[in-house]
């Protein structure tokens, strides 16, 4: 049974033994064009720096004239904090490799870089052939990207006795109908990828489907009484449950608001019903969660920006 999903090319099919459809799919050129200025991806990772667990915050972010990588490392004895920041340059191959230190209590953090093979989809922040690497004390403390062997040969350095934790993670996506993103969900946290459709025009009733691996896991029918609500489900049997506001894309201007999405693993901390109301799910509810997250947990926001 073959059908156009997501507004992607997709072979889908059913057995007896599977009552969802399995879907395979790329992301499309739609994503990428007409983006607004704003484009960025931010993490939360529990790190041991200088004997101390701090939290550490990555951001990627591109616009049509700047890409670049900061990172900002807390002070847990006061609301200080230490930055690093990596101007990116996308148009000259030597700027996508190098090294830049910094300092975090009077002691040397190094950052080392290489994003020349690096590949990119419709997000700032690379999807593989790259790796950046924060070294303190000749430990490897955070390491992104897939080439980690790569990044241990060339810092010259141990990996570090306790591991990083990513335990937020916040983006912008843009699109029409579809919307990509990764998030890491499930026993040991591993990379999964998510798709939103949407369909919103015409003489039917606007609906809503949202994916995980390809498996079209939510559909959220009649969307003008349901643009506000929450599902859980079972991701490599851990329970994630899955909010969602999109009221902006309904009732307001367009461009005037995103579509507000959480993946949340763990226990919440707030009670689901306050989960459901608009500025909560816009992140200015459940604030102390995102400010001093727990490495049992796991949050992602999304905010899916459609395009006309």
């Amino acid at each position: 049974m073959a059908r156009t999903m997501f507004n992607l090319p997709v072979e889908a099919v059913l057995s007896s033994s599977e009552s969802k459809p399995r879907l395979e799919w790329k992301p499309t050129e739609e994503a990428t064009t007409n983006k607004p200025a704003q484009n960025f991806v931010t993490c939360v990772h529990k790190v041991k720096i200088e004997d101390l667990i701090r939290n550490v915050t990555t951001t990627w972010s591109r616009n049509l004239i700047n890409h670049s990588l900061c990172f900002m490392v807390e002070n847990p004895s006061d609301d200080d904090h230490y930055t690093c920041k990596i101007d990116i340059k996308t148009w000259q191959f030597w700027g996508k490799k190098g090294l830049k230190s910094f300092r975090v209590d009077e002691k040397r953090v190094d950052v080392f870089w290489d994003l020349r093979c690096a590949k990119f989809s419709t997000s700032p922040e690379p999807s593989s052939d790259y790796y950046v690497a924060v070294v303190s004390d000749e430990e490897v403390v955070l390491l992104l990207g897939d080439q980690k062997n790569e990044a241990f040969k060339r810092t010259k350095s141990r990996p570090s006795l306790v591991d990083a934790t990513l335990v937020h993670k916040k983006e912008n996506v843009f699109a029409k109908k579809c919307f990509f993103a990764r998030t890491m969900l499930g026993q040991g946290k591993k990379a999964h990828d998510i798709v939103i459709e949407t369909s919103l025009s015409g003489d039917c009733e606007p609906e809503m489907w949202i994916g995980i691996d390809g498996t079209v896991s939510i559909r959220v029918m009649n969307l003008h009484w349901r643009f506000r609500g929450n599902e859980t489900l079972l991701v490599d049997d851990v329970q994630v449950q899955i909010l969602w506001d999109v009221h902006d894309w309904l009732y307001n201007i367009p461009n005037s608001g995103p579509g507000v999405f959480i993946f949340k693993q763990g226990e919440v901390e707030c009670e689901p019903n306050t989960y459901l109301d608009s500025k909560t799910l816009k992140g200015e509810g459940c604030e102390s969660h995102w400010r001093h997250p727990t490495d049992k947990d796991f949050c992602h926001f999304l905010y899916a920006w459609k395009l006309e």
